[in-house]
């Protein structure tokens, strides 16, 4: 079977790339892909009730090169082509605090799943890309990477170098390659930051979070959806001229100013 445009969602059952890939599935086939098929599938029937479009399902684990190779392998056996890699495999860090108390071999693991797993995915598609002569990756990485707030950072700093130097790469093959980064997303993840720093301050949730409000230009926290919807138009074969980008989704959150 040869589908008009494929997509392929990693980190599919988390909540940033289930609403990247329900906003691609009313676009195009989806397969989305995790380690874990439970979570999976309870993703693709959520996407399906809310898109009436099936998404599919393909296990794959992003620290293994070969499990990765092995869907992208299936996703051709089944449609034929992929047009679109949406990286958003990552394990939540819970680094925090000085040097003198860093846990750098969980700092490189970090680096592994996110920045490499990143780079297995795209290992495994530019082929196929290459071949049909086009193709969207998007990356998702965060704003930690232009803050000092946490070591953990460097994971987003080099996925927007991966993406700059993978762009120059892969652009005369009619590939683009760019990065999103999320500013403040309401997700449990953040309830979980908020609860957390709330106890240690002998305070409470609401109070923390008006904080961090109250620092938002838009004064509001993003949705999953705005999200989705910048990583739904970089994957739009008309916008090929926007490559090798590091592009913001932050309501205005960040204040550094980049030329």
């Amino acid at each position: 079977m040869t589908a008009s445009r494929v997509a392929v969602v990693t980190g599919g059952s988390g909540d940033i790339g289930r609403a990247i890939a329900t906003a691609l599935a009313f676009r195009m086939t989806v397969v989305i892909t995790a380690r874990h098929a439970g979570p999976l599938e309870r993703a693709a029937r959520a996407i399906g009730a809310a898109t009436g479009r099936p998404v599919h399902v393909c296990p794959s684990d992003a620290l293994e090169q070969r499990s990765v190779d092995t869907l992208v392998a299936d996703t051709i056996a089944r449609f034929g082509r992929i047009d679109v890699l949406a990286n958003c495999a990552a394990s939540t860090s819970s680094l925090a605090g000085g040097v003198e108390a860093l846990d750098v071999d969980a700092l490189m693991a970090d680096m592994n799943t996110k920045v490499g797993g990143y780079l297995r995915y795209i290992r495994a598609v530019v082929p196929v890309m290459k071949r049909q002569k086009a193709g969207q990756i998007v990356n998702i990485g965060g704003l930690t990477g232009r803050a000092t707030e946490t070591l953990s950072g460097m994971r987003n700093v080099a996925v927007s170098h991966l993406t700059k130097v993978l762009s120059d790469q892969l652009g005369p093959d009619g590939i683009t390659v760019n990065a999103v980064h999320p500013g403040i997303v309401a997700t449990p993840h953040l309830d979980d930051v908020f609860q957390e720093r709330a106890r240690t301050r002998d305070t409470d949730v609401a109070t923390v979070a008006a904080e961090f409000v109250a620092d938002i230009p838009m004064r509001r926290f993003l949705s999953v959806d705005e999200i989705a919807e910048v990583v739904a138009i970089l994957a739009t074969p008309s916008m090929t001229g926007i490559t090798g980008q590091s592009i913001t989704v932050d309501a205005g959150y960040s204040r550094g100013v980049y030329l």
